[in-house]
């Protein structure tokens, strides 16, 4: 009897494991802010972050956020949103580094990628603190203050302002053909 329960749980076991190594969810990323406060490996790691709510949304720009955060509806937060940290993604580029990217996805997606839904975030301004960020496929309304460098907006409309704080975040912009912005994009100290 001892063996078929062990059997049983092993079996188990080896059944949850495998079901889960082929999950699609996006691969976990360490967070290295802790890294660069302690210089040492990072106490945790972080994948994407699906939120719907406001204190969601603003936990998962933070410093202990996540490197991907993506709404399901849209979203208005009455005070000003910043986003914080720098993150790696998972991936490691030709020479075996880590690629550092944050973003913000204001849509959904099927299991083959193809867009479901877009979102639009709103908030009376949102500073871009992180290097490498961006915002996609989505609507930002408010004024986006931009202080990091290689920010980009991926077939996203900004319906506001985007103002860069420094003359590095301005010249590392980049926005797709699909992008807009409303307003200004100027800089702004």
């Amino acid at each position: 009897m001892k063996v078929k329960v062990l059997l049983s749980i092993l079996v188990l076991s080896f059944t949850l494991s495998v079901g889960c190594t082929k999950a699609t969810k996006p691969t976990p990323a360490p967070s290295t802010t802790q890294n660069q406060n302690q210089g040492s490996k990072p106490d945790g790691v972080t994948t994407a972050s699906v939120v719907d709510n406001a204190a969601a949304f603003e936990k998962a720009i933070g410093t202990n956020g996540t490197w991907i955060i993506a709404i399901t509806k849209d979203l208005t937060i009455n005070k000003d949103l910043v986003l914080e940290g720098e993150y790696k993604n998972g991936k490691k580029d030709k020479d075996g580094k880590d690629i550092i990217q944050r973003k913000v996805a204001l849509y959904t997606q099927d299991e083959k990628r193809n867009i479901t839904g877009r979102f639009t975030l709103t908030a009376p301004k949102f500073t871009i603190n992180s290097p490498k960020a961006s915002i996609q496929h989505g609507t930002f309304k408010g004024d986006l203050y931009v202080s990091a460098k290689d920010f980009q907006l991926i077939d996203a409309k900004v319906d506001g302002n985007v103002y860069f704080t420094n003359d590095e975040a301005k010249s590392t912009f980049k926005m797709d053909d699909k992008s807009s912005v409303t307003g200004k994009k100027e800089v702004k100290k």
